[in-house]
């Protein structure tokens, strides 16, 4: 029996409450089909540790995690204690950056059981492939002056390596799934990262012929994602354009509660991590009311990153199941708890 070692930061407000309800699941699911087990070892990073040692980790903290196959994480933020661009960036944006975790992929999906905004939805199944290292989100910049010469310059970086690896993931993925590719470019109106964008965009195409590809500017591809979803298959995008696409995604699901996220190191050198993208949610920490399914999508995707796509899609029918008979947290429409939700989930995964 295959043995994975699980790094789980359960973090701030409800991470605490939904990751141990979906590490129960994954249990579950691993003893319904055996051959894997995972090991669980718990770090305690988050806010409460920073008002206790003034950094959001352990000096050593990247050196603990390293050794581990995979990387769970619940939420972090508690915006009245520690300032976001201090809990963040000392904690999530430092394991991306420090683990060379390139690509986030995020999935949007017609969600049986979930009421979507959309007036008529159709089944929509899409992928957004997100540049995760560099483009708009880059640290070079800076302000200088005060008063009315004041100036802000914010420098987008957009290398050939890291751009042509994101196309490449989504084209390889396409290939997988229903072999087609949308690039989201603005071309006409940001004229050198965004041609640039489209050359190698073109270039990595070459060697994907049975792919189709698309190219649309983002705020038409914005846009098209609530009036036609179902056309995409693999979006491509930016750092800054897959950050608004994919929030676009879960809104059209019907909730950004539901929504999970992976964050991919490609060179193997690192572990990845996987986090759901709904946030610490202080204002119902503590209830026992948080929706657990973020986070439970979230370790279906670790379980197809480690090469278990059957148990993945197994989970996730038994997760649309249950929701569609009615089995849900307030925030999507039900009057159950977290555990409540989470047992039943557990039960069909067990029958």
């Amino acid at each position: 029996m295959k043995q994975y070692e699980i790094a789980v930061i359960p973090g701030d407000g409800i991470g605490k409450e939904v990751v141990p309800s979906a590490t129960e699941v994954l249990d579950a699911v691993a003893e319904v089909h055996g051959g894997i087990s995972f090991k669980y070892t718990n770090f305690s990073w988050s806010c409460d540790y920073f008002e206790q040692h003034g950094k959001m980790m352990p000096d050593d903290g990247m050196q603990i995690l390293q050794n581990f196959e995979a990387i769970f994480l619940g939420a972090v933020g508690d915006p009245q204690r520690v300032p976001d661009h201090v809990s963040l960036w000392g904690l999530l944006i430092k394991i991306r950056r420090e683990f060379e975790q390139v690509i986030n992929i995020r999935p949007a999906k017609y969600f049986r059981g979930l009421a979507s905004p959309l007036s008529t939805p159709k089944d929509f199944d899409l992928l957004v492939v997100r540049e995760n290292s560099e483009g708009e989100y880059s640290e070079i910049g800076g302000r200088i002056h005060k008063g009315d010469d004041e100036i802000a310059i914010q420098n987008a970086v957009f290398t050939r390596k890291g751009t042509e690896r994101a196309i490449r993931y989504a084209f390889e993925l396409a290939q997988k799934r229903r072999g087609h590719v949308t690039s989201a470019t603005k071309s006409n109106g940001i004229v050198y990262s965004m041609p640039f964008w489209d050359q190698v965009f073109k270039d990595v195409s070459r060697a994907y012929p049975e792919v189709q590809t698309t190219s649309v500017h983002i705020d038409a591809l914005s846009a098209f994602f609530v009036t036609k979803p179902h056309v995409f298959d693999v979006v491509v995008a930016s750092n800054l354009f897959g950050d608004i696409l994919t929030d676009i995604g879960a809104a059209i699901m019907g909730s950004i509660g539901i929504a999970p996220a992976a964050n991919i190191n490609i060179n193997g050198k690192y572990p990845s991590m996987f986090e759901p993208v709904h946030g610490s949610a202080p204002d119902i920490a503590g209830q026992g009311i948080a929706n657990p399914i973020g986070q439970i999508w979230t370790a279906k995707m670790m379980l197809d990153h480690l090469g278990h796509q059957e148990m993945g899609q197994h989970l996730l029918k038994v997760v649309e199941d249950v929701t569609q008979s009615g089995v849900k947290t307030k925030d999507i429409g039900g009057m159950l708890t977290t555990k409540q939700v989470t047992e039943e989930i557990i039960s069909r995964l067990k029958r």
